[in-house]
């Protein structure tokens, strides 16, 4: 298993394996094999569910499915005691990072997140990132985890995606219930019959359950991104990983999804206005794979919002060089074209991006 930026989803079952609080039994395995991780130089961003559960046990409700209120009660509360479990089985700074689909649906809100997380990568800082339950409407919320880590995964351009749960991977069965279930080690394709041995949880708590984990990988592997549905709750899982082995459910990843992103950004994003380059930005986007920066702007046409896409262009040759998506709005733009990106936080009196169009936001026709 080779991967250099991997987002992990811990389920509710790995921390707080009896319903009463925050545990250490899982997540302790989980902590370091994050660690080694580090080690090895690749980036992690850590999902993790477990705040309704951590915080069960200090508000009063009196039924074995709370109430909503009373669920984003426990959140409140339960989001801290789980925050400061994780953090204790690190040496290196944790963050926390609370979004709803609303923020995933805003694309100024989706480039911050987008944003936020590269730079705490970049700082060897680990993201743990949940669901804000305790604002979160019904029409705003992702619903699970599972999901939410699959268009995190997205978001980052992770990969790899490994699904922790406390069951080994994919059955033909329930195993739970059936002895003749079978694991099945690699899917190449995600189908209704793969759909159809997906099990409900027996979780009060969680609202996942195998099949929640499918979609995900479905959304995952559809962009390019290796997925794992693994036992969290084996410590011998990190082990086998680390050796390059697959000790659960293996969804193998679209080969087509580099092709598909250039494709989507070259013919399908529609241009909302144009960045004429000097010579220099020229070749660092033609020849260096570099991202562009505010200094090699000559000047701007059109007005667009943040996250539009805009065409790119040699402005000795009038040429088309590349297409790419802004992290800024037209207005903002102009002030800080030709300026160091250092001066974009005391020209603008913010500073979410020091790059105009990010590499990984670009294609360089």
């Amino acid at each position: 298993m080779n991967f250099n930026r991997v987002v992990i989803k811990v389920g509710s079952a790995l921390v707080s394996p009896d319903k009463k609080g925050c545990s250490g039994k899982y997540i302790q395995a989980i902590a370091s094999f994050i660690t080694k991780c580090h080690q090895k130089n690749k980036e992690v961003i850590l999902v993790s569910s477990g705040s309704v559960s951590a915080g069960r046990h200090l508000i009063q409700h009196g039924s074995p499915i709370p109430s909503i209120p009373t669920k984003q009660a426990m959140a409140a509360v339960g989001q801290m005691k789980m925050m400061a479990n994780w953090q204790r089985f690190f040496d290196v700074p944790c963050s926390q990072l609370l979004i709803t689909h609303g923020d995933l649906k805003d694309r100024e809100r989706y480039i911050n997140i987008k944003n936020t997380l590269r730079i705490l990568l970049a700082n060897g800082i680990i993201p743990i990132v949940n669901e804000n339950d305790t604002v979160a409407t019904e029409e705003l919320k992702v619903g699970d985890n599972d999901n939410l880590a699959a268009l995190v995964a997205l978001i980052s351009e992770a990969d790899c995606f490994l699904i922790l749960s406390d069951i080994d991977g994919v059955y033909t069965k329930d195993p739970r219930t059936n002895d003749d279930a079978v694991m099945i080690r690699e899917i190449s394709e995600i189908t209704d019959e793969i759909y159809a041995m997906a099990g409900t949880t027996n979780n009060p708590i969680a609202t996942g359950g195998m099949k929640t984990k499918i979609q995900a990988a479905e959304k995952a592997v559809e962009n390019g991104i290796e997925t794992y549905i693994l036992n969290g709750s084996n410590s011998q899982v990190f082990d086998k990983i680390l050796a390059g082995e697959n000790p659960g459910t293996h969804f193998l990843a679209s080969k087509e999804v580099s092709k598909a992103k250039k494709h989507w950004l070259k013919h399908t994003l529609k241009s909302h206005g144009q960045l004429y380059l000097d010579s220099g930005a020229v070749n660092a986007v033609k020849n260096k794979g570099a991202s562009l920066l505010p200094s090699g702007i000559l000047s701007i046409n059109g007005e667009f919002l943040a996250g539009e896409s805009l065409e790119l262009i040699d402005a000795k040759t009038k040429v088309i060089i590349a297409k790419g998506i802004c992290q800024y709005n037209y207005q903002d733009l102009v002030k800080i074209k030709g300026q160091n990106s250092e001066k974009i936080q005391s020209i603008l009196g913010f500073c979410p991006s020091k790059v105009i169009v990010h590499r990984d936001d670009m294609v360089v026709l």
